[in-house]
């Protein structure tokens, strides 16, 4: 039985190698080279001891990189663990990950076969105190040389034959490691946000008259998709609410730079963006610090919960901060159901009442994410049927509908804020809403499911923009408004203008904001290419690394 063990767990700890090796877009000598390089060192490795138990056991964290490997492969078609998934699974909260697995249980079924049974006979090994032979040791030990030697070769060649070739990027499981130390350098440097930015000022000065009453709504969606907007052209009814409107503007040509919500959200409500995050991100104080300095009442409420990002950091910098699940309860919503955003306009209508002369209120919703049957009420079920088993391609078509009835409640959401600010007296208001990222739902046959893949789609990029205005502020303040009706048809980099757009909106100059990204200015110059924030850090040029158009 320790021949058998050897063998199978030789063999279900390369899977991984082999999958990339065909699915990555790498040439034949890089291939073999993830491969063979990795197949001989851990070979090597087995060899070391002739308890092959204690052996199996000692290379547990191989084995769950693996697993976890095999699962994002399912998920998203190619690339290595990226940093970025690592990040996720360290700011996302445990109801969003009982809700993904649950309906993972094929795939995890498959990696349970794969390597549950290795471990089990491992287990058996260390009970029975059971050894390899020796000359079973050295004969294998022998060909771990041989496959070892010819893996570093073809490493060596790769780095001579292919531009760009790195170990770390290129062979796994290198580089699913690297990653893993990237991601625990981005959190020792997230959790010193408070100290590296302690310093950071706006110098923000108010630009608009000091009595004039005003008050703005800025609503960051979530997981939501351009292409499902009726007001965007898609056919079907999901904006009920807003096309009935003639003063709502909605951009079709807005593109995050980034498909993941823990590096997206922090730069729509900051000046930063992909060209500086790496370096700025860490240092910078978000948008509501520069309400507050122009002399504004500021107020963060959100439908998600704690997620020990920079999202929780910016948050504090209100005056009040509420995270409904968090902090609220079961005395907020009914017993029978979940929380959905309608939930924040309760606080909304709270916060408005008070009749500040200057308030700011930023919305984080819940919007489209995972699972999208419990992010609506019957209300907004509006297309059937929605009541998927499986998140799996025979069910796209119960998952769109789900997927639809998520932006009818998107809809219903930003209708009913509009409602609340048009319905102040004597008040200049105004409101922008985007998403952080969009979404896969196995559009065009393909198998791709959610977002913060490795390399986005335009699916996953291409978000919605609103904008809304009253109109005493269309009155009074006529330029930023005809600027922002000819920018808002423009193509425009979410992550680079809402927070500029915001801060001009509401009449708060500062240098750290560039105003020639700002919709509301008319000096806007949109970018020259959409760009992406790549798993590293980098920012790159979407065109080239766009997986679907």
């Amino acid at each position: 039985m320790q021949k058998i063990l050897f063998y199978i767990f030789l063999l279900v700890i390369i899977i991984p190698n082999l999958c990339l090796s065909v699915l990555e877009p790498m040439g034949i000598i890089p291939a073999l080279a993830n491969v063979l390089f990795p197949l001989g060192v851990i070979y090597l490795l087995m060899c070391i001891s002739p308890k092959i138990g204690r052996t199996v056991w000692l290379m547990f964290p191989l084995i769950f990189l693996d697993a976890f490997q095999i699962i994002l492969l399912s998920l998203y078609g190619r690339s290595v663990i990226a940093v970025d998934m690592f990040l996720n699974v360290a700011t996302t909260n445990s109801a969003e990950v009982s809700e993904l697995l649950e309906n993972m249980l094929p795939i995890i079924f498959v990696v349970a076969i794969l390597y549950i049974p290795v471990l089990v006979l491992a287990v058996i090994s260390i009970r029975k105190k059971e050894r390899l032979s020796r000359h079973f040791i050295s004969l294998n030990r022998k060909i771990a040389y041989i496959i070892t030697a010819i893996g570093t070769a073809l490493v060596m060649t790769s780095y001579a034959t292919t531009p760009d070739y790195s170990v770390k990027r290129d062979l796994y499981p290198v580089n699913a490691i690297y990653n893993v130390y990237l991601a625990c350098d981005r959190t020792v440097r997230t959790s010193h946000y408070k100290e590296t930015s302690k310093n950071y000022k706006y110098d923000a000065v108010p630009t608009h008259p000091e009595e004039m009453r005003e008050a703005y709504i800025l609503i960051i969606g979530e997981t939501s998709r351009a292409d499902n907007w009726q007001i965007l052209g898609y056919d079907r009814n999901t904006n009920p609410r807003l096309s009935k409107r003639q003063d709502v503007l909605a951009a079709g040509g807005a593109m995050s730079e980034s498909n993941t919500t823990h590096k997206s959200v922090p730069m729509l409500l900051s000046p930063v963006d992909a060209t500086n995050f790496n370096d700025e991100i860490y240092k910078t104080k978000s948008l509501i610090s520069a309400f507050k300095e122009a002399g504004y009442a500021t107020a963060y409420i959100s439908n998600q919960r704690y997620n020990r990002s920079f999202i929780d950091f910016f948050s504090e910098e209100s005056d009040t901060a509420t995270f409904i699940r968090e902090q609220l309860g079961e005395n907020m919503r009914p017993t029978s159901r979940s929380f959905y955003d309608v939930d924040l306009l309760p606080i909304v209508k709270e916060i408005l009442s008070k009749n500040k002369t200057k308030q700011l209120i930023v919305l984080h919703t819940y919007g489209s994410h995972f699972n999208y049957k419990d992010r609506y009420d019957k209300e907004d079920a509006r297309f059937t049927p929605d009541d998927y088993t499986e998140a799996m391609k025979s069910e796209r078509d119960r998952l769109i509908n789900a997927y639809d009835n998520t932006i009818v409640a998107t809809d219903r959401l930003i209708s009913e804020c509009i409602n609340l600010l048009d319905s102040l007296d004597n008040t200049s208001a105004g409101l922008l809403y985007t998403s952080d990222h969009g979404e896969d739902i196995f559009d065009n046959g393909s198998s791709r499911f959610l977002h913060a893949s490795p390399l986005p789609t335009y699916f996953q990029l291409h978000v919605p923009m609103i904008g809304w205005f009253s109109s005493e502020y269309q009155d009074s303040f006529s330029d930023n408004y005809k600027a922002a009706v000819n920018n808002f048809r423009k193509e425009i980099s979410t992550s680079r203008s809402y927070c500029p757009t915001a801060l001009q909106m509401a009449g708060i100059a500062t240098e750290k904001s560039d105003t020639t990204a700002s919709l509301m200015s008319e000096s806007y110059k949109a970018r020259d290419n959409f760009i992406y924030l790549s798993d590293h850090n980098v920012p790159v040029l979407l065109e080239d690394i766009i997986l679907t158009k």
